[in-house]
């Protein structure tokens, strides 16, 4: 006598179970593949944002040095020549003056990045505080701001 085993379907039932490990292994991939390209772009920005402080800094320091263009009182003349760094035309704009403080700031707008700059003497020392951004977009989610301050 024959018995009669009832096997169909069972392919079927095998080839379902590859197939959701397949998906659940390729959906895990994915998720970490996601996150790891949110990263690399967070970290590129960032790092653009502080070239464009830097920028900034040594902008200031270059006109500061060598053509002295920022107010030191009251009734100190700004820099009226051409303003140019980084392939960028600024002009530099006379701040507040305190008893014993002078500010001057800038803003450089390329269209990578974007950067602004305080610069203030007093009692003989030169702050200089740098805001660099990664877009010049202020509307824009993934704005990121770095910022450098030099004492000298």
């Amino acid at each position: 006598m024959r018995r009669i085993i009832n096997n169909k379907g069972f392919i079927l039932s095998f080839t379902v179970l590859v197939a959701s490990i397949m998906l659940a292994i390729g959906l895990g991939v994915f998720n970490i593949l996601i996150k790891e390209v949110i990263l690399a772009t967070a970290a590129r920005d960032s790092q653009y944002a502080f070239y464009a402080a830097d920028t900034g800094a040594e902008c200031a320091l270059f006109y500061d040095t060598k053509q002295n263009a920022f107010a030191t009182s009251s009734d100190s003349l700004i820099y009226t020549g051409t303003t140019i760094c980084a392939g960028t035309n600024f002009t530099i704009v006379p701040g507040e003056v305190a008893p014993n403080a002078a500010t001057s700031t800038f803003v450089l707008d390329s269209p990578n990045y974007c950067a602004k700059v305080l610069v203030a003497k007093f009692d003989g020392r030169t702050k200089v505080e740098s805001e660099g951004f990664n877009t010049c977009n202020t509307g824009d989610s993934r704005r990121l701001e770095r910022a450098l301050r030099i004492f000298y």
